[in-house]
């Protein structure tokens, strides 16, 4: 069985991170969405209502569980047997951004990254994207699963 990792802090998460979710469902076993804890954000959401929306989002996804982590990737993937970490790109600063982590867990503990374009029409998705929208008053509901967009509006609408 091949058990693989996708983190991300996912505040919220979007259909462009569902879609990744699926996708990676479909190539591997075993899919770990990670709630990935960063000290240095301030979240929108708890990371147990994230962990919360995402099991709710991905109910229909065989293969994929959903969990938390804070510390080293690379450790978490030892830990749960992964052998490689799946990130999204919607672009070349995506890719910029996330190489050197890529080569940096492949040099510390042989964790392999598997990069997946996102799909062409929600290229432009971000989670800080449709918080800043909701925000304002927008409605990006076109962009998140429906529980999702929900909750956001009622945190931050």
């Amino acid at each position: 069985m091949t058990t693989v990792v996708c983190p991300g802090s996912f505040d919220p998460v979007t259909l462009g991170h569902l879609d990744i979710f699926r996708r990676a469902a479909e190539l591997f076993d075993d899919v770990i969405v990670c709630v990935v804890a960063n000290p240095n954000k301030q979240g929108t959401f708890t990371i147990s209502e994230r962990k919360a929306l995402i099991d709710e989002v991905c109910a229909d996804i065989p293969g994929v569980r959903v969990d938390s982590f804070y510390g080293l990737l690379v450790d978490y993937c030892r830990e749960q047997g992964a052998t490689a970490v799946i990130k999204g790109l919607r672009d070349s600063t995506d890719y910029d951004y996330e190489l050197p982590m890529a080569h940096m867990n492949r040099s510390i503990a042989e964790i392999d990254t598997v990069f997946l374009p996102t799909r062409s029409d929600l290229s432009f998705v971000s989670s800080s994207l449709c918080r800043e929208v909701t925000r304002l008053g927008g409605d990006v509901s076109h962009l998140l699963p429906g529980p999702v967009a929900t909750a956001l509006k009622e945190r931050l609408g």
